[in-house]
């Protein structure tokens, strides 16, 4: 049990450290929005353009971003020792819309280097837990000394307009917090960690609420999904190694606007000549002097009259705009290959390929996505154990720490490659369900589909035995097709 003084220097501790990585995070999803700075420009160049292109970017950020996260979809969680996925934690899943919820939580933390997912008990519903993904601006996870693993506390902080409130959860018990709101203005991490120690945190009472109260699941009710892992450092996001080229890309696209506003056109000069001039008449009409005429009225009514004998027109080429292009494109190449994004992602030229060139060229970014499956899996068989605590089933929470996370193929291939490949597995003797969950359907459908065959065998038993008889067939009741042959034509 810890002291209210324990708690709140814990508090004060975690919010130093969230403090120091929201800036980092705070960049990173700038960046991925779009929201970038011209920059490597030279100080001229920055003092006279910089406001002409703000808010303007070429964004490859995004797209670095978002191509590994498009190929991680959960379709179940298999507890140790089962032969199918576990409906109740589906069930669960479901009704927190975690389908929909996991797609923005994996974002985060491709962005942020880790999300978390917080589990906790619904006393109205004690069969579906409350389950959430959390940003890494939001929360974090404090581990014992020496392991990666093994969580000593865990801290879910948010603000509104009322002040800033923190939930501190510990195996044992959980604290909540509330102090007045701190200054909004931006600072360095350092001096936004020495302001978290200016006003205390005091706790919170919530209606008839113990505070602190006891934690019935006796573990930190939060795990974290780090985004590429390291043994001797924090986890790395997606975006920081794109922001420099990101940077590059921008600079030229800028430099090749400027290029085009002042000389992608030919221009035409005057050589030998005087600057035309206008008298200045008094109110008689009579000339009492001369002035330069603007070059902006030659410009606007396309008009000059040149008296000089000595006067020549001369020209100079229009400026080959083609040079940024092609160093823009070496840019966006560079980034593909640094990130593992298929190339026709960011350039976009697709001529004539064929099914293997394709799947050659997105192997990086499948590779990504399986290497994410396995990292944020780990989370999430956490998650699925935090599930079962939180219902009191505890032999059922050592199996699913133990289990597996289901995920839909991370590999795009059209519908006759995919069918051709399952129909081989058939042939060798792969079970039905087995090829049902590698076509991509979620295990609930599955067992569905397991009920529409059961049926359709018990309307026609003969068609069933000869499918049993000879299973790579495959004849189709209704249309008495072949369905090798239909693959084979797909």
């Amino acid at each position: 049990m810890a002291t209210l003084e324990q708690a709140r220097q814990l508090v004060d501790t975690l919010s130093a450290e969230l403090a120091r990585r929201t800036g980092d995070i705070r960049r990173h999803h700038d960046y991925y929005t779009g929201q970038h700075n011209l920059r490597f420009a030279s100080d001229e160049f920055a003092d006279y353009f910089a406001k002409r292109y703000r808010g303007f970017s070429d964004n490859w950020t995004q797209v670095v971003a978002d191509a590994p996260v498009e190929r991680l979809t959960v379709t179940g969680i298999q507890a140790a020792g089962a032969e199918i996925a576990d409906t109740d934690t589906w069930e669960v899943w479901q009704r927190n819309d975690l389908d929909s919820e996991s797609q923005l939580g994996f974002l985060s933390s491709v962005l942020g280097a880790r999300t978390f997912m917080l589990v906790w008990g619904d006393p109205k519903n004690p069969d579906t837990p409350i389950v959430t993904f959390e940003d890494a601006s939001s929360a974090i996870i404090l581990y014992e000394p020496g392991s990666r693993t093994r969580r000593r506390a865990a801290m879910k902080r948010w603000q509104d307009g009322f002040g800033e409130y923190a939930t501190l959860y510990l195996p044992d018990e959980v604290w909540k917090f509330f102090r007045a709101p701190q200054n909004l203005i931006i600072k360095p991490p350092l001096l936004a960690a020495a302001d978290e120690q200016v006003k205390p945190w005091m706790p919170r009472e919530v209606g008839d609420e113990p505070n602190p109260q006891r934690n019935p699941m006796g573990v930190v009710p939060m795990r974290e999904l780090p985004n590429r892992p390291m043994l001797v450092d924090q986890p790395i996001s997606d975006v920081a190694g794109t922001i420099a080229m990101q940077d590059v890309i921008n600079l030229l696209w800028a430099q090749l606007l400027t290029a085009s506003d002042y000389a992608s056109l030919q221009q035409r000069i005057v050589l030998g000549a005087d600057l035309p001039k206008m008298p200045i008449l008094d109110d008689n009409g009579q000339q009492v002097g001369v002035r330069p005429v603007a070059l902006s009225k030659f410009i606007k009514e396309r008009v000059l009259w040149l008296e000089d004998p000595d006067a020549k027109v001369a020209s100079w080429q229009a400026a080959d705009l083609k040079a940024f292009t092609d160093v823009i494109e070496v840019a966006v190449g560079h980034l593909a290959a640094q990130t593992r994004t298929p190339a026709h992602y960011l350039i976009g030229k697709m001529v004539n390929l064929s099914g293997d060139a394709m799947t050659a060229a997105e192997t990086g970014v499948v590779k990504k996505a399986q290497e994410k499956q396995l990292w944020y899996g780990a989370g999430i068989r956490g998650a699925a154990e935090l599930i079962a605590l939180a219902r009191g089933e505890t032999a059922k929470a050592r199996a699913m720490a133990a289990g597996r996370v289901l995920w839909a193929d991370a590999e795009s291939r059209n519908i006759g490659q995919l069918t051709d490949s399952l129909l081989k597995l058939r042939q060798i003797g792969f079970p039905f369900q087995f090829l049902a969950l590698r076509f991509g359907l979620t295990p609930t459908e599955v067992a569905q589909l397991v009920e529409m065959r059961e049926s359709e065998a018990a309307m026609d038993p003969v068609n069933a035995l000869m499918n049993q008889a000879n299973p790579a067939a495959g004849v189709d009741s209704e249309t008495g097709a072949d369905a090798e042959q239909d693959s084979e034509a797909a």
